[in-house]
């Protein structure tokens, strides 16, 4: 496992990162939780991020139980708030802000997290009341260090003007081969002020291990069979998008390598990225995901597989549930 500097902190997380959302917040048994989140630490893999929202406390419970076990300096903690825990608490206002972090560090069994993260962008709340709530709870110690996820650029830009480059260590967007739209604006600006990537879906929901064949049903036991995926199956299940992924099959194999490995290559080819966050609902799943870490793909196969897409991946947009979200100021 290699292992990259997080933005302008001091934390060096593996390239691999374990994730929780569809999983550990209830979509497996506590006994596989265990043994994938066991597994992580034997590949080597030292960053674990969740959410408060991920089954509504689930997520950090299950892992406050198992990453208690361990020493508190072999692993980075990543956890996240916005999402809406009941009818009355969701969102960035410094009052949410100040009782979920409390809520999720105890959830988590910890005194700290290390890195935490504006989940969205809160239109409804003066960007400079959440940022001088996450202020506050770094100054509290509460936490080490602050990202956001599927912010646009200009929310971006606006939180930097307000509070200077160091406010944030990453971001965490979308992105994969069948999703390049950070490339455009949101990682150069990143880039440009010290602010790293942390990346979801780097297997586009898993379509690119190659198991969604064009013109058949979705197995019922996959994450597609769930009600909550409808957004990402109307984007991605269509078979012009499978159709690509099936030639990239070839050209994996001709690399020595399984498809699996080589759509986590492509991501971290990126020195904008720090980690790339994948979901396991098993061990032997964690194991394979990590060793992608390290493989280095040719400019031969990059040509290839930007060929075999064609005009397939998503470019150029924003966040869609953010694009229009308007920027409240006091």
């Amino acid at each position: 496992m290699r292992y990259r500097k997080l933005g302008s902190s001091d934390l060096e997380v593996s390239e691999i990162s374990l994730g929780s959302w569809l999983t550990y917040s209830g979509g497996i048994e506590a006994e596989q939780t265990l043994a994938c989140t066991e597994a992580a630490f034997d590949a080597g893999i030292n960053f674990f991020d969740t959410a408060n929202v991920y089954g509504r406390g689930a997520a950090e419970t299950a892992w406050g139980e198992i990453l208690s076990k361990h020493p508190r300096d072999s692993y980075i903690l990543a956890t996240k708030v916005f999402g809406q825990m009941s009818d009355t608490d969701s969102g960035l206002s410094p009052e949410q802000i100040a009782k979920q972090i409390d809520a999720s560090l105890t959830r988590l069994k910890t005194d700290y997290v290390d890195l935490y993260q504006a989940h969205r962008f809160d239109s409804s709340v003066p960007i400079e009341d959440t940022i001088e709530a996450f202020q506050k709870v770094v100054e509290q110690g509460k936490a080490r260090y602050l990202g956001f996820s599927e912010w646009t650029p200009e929310q971006i830009q606006t939180a930097i003007d307000i509070a200077g480059p160091d406010l944030f260590v990453s971001s965490q967007p979308q992105y994969s081969m069948l999703w390049q739209a950070p490339e455009e604006q949101v990682f150069p600006l990143c880039a440009a002020n010290g602010i790293s990537q942390i990346v979801w879906s780097p297997l586009a929901q898993g379509v690119l291990t190659g198991k969604y064949k064009p013109g058949q049903s979705v197995p019922e036991d996959s994450r597609f069979a769930n009600e909550s995926m409808n957004a990402f199956k109307d984007r991605f299940l269509q078979d012009p998008i499978l159709e690509a992924v099936q030639r990239l099959v070839p050209i994996a194999e001709g690399a020595g390598l399984d498809l699996t490995t080589m759509a986590l290559a492509w991501v971290l080819r990126r020195s904008e990225l720090a980690s790339a966050i994948i979901g396991a609902s098993r061990p032997e799943q964690v194991h394979k995901n990590a060793a992608a870490s390290g493989v280095e793909l040719s400019d031969d196969v990059l040509a290839a597989i930007d060929g075999a897409l064609g005009d397939v991946p998503v470019k150029g947009q924003t966040p869609a549930n953010n694009a229009q979200l308007e920027i409240k100021r006091r």
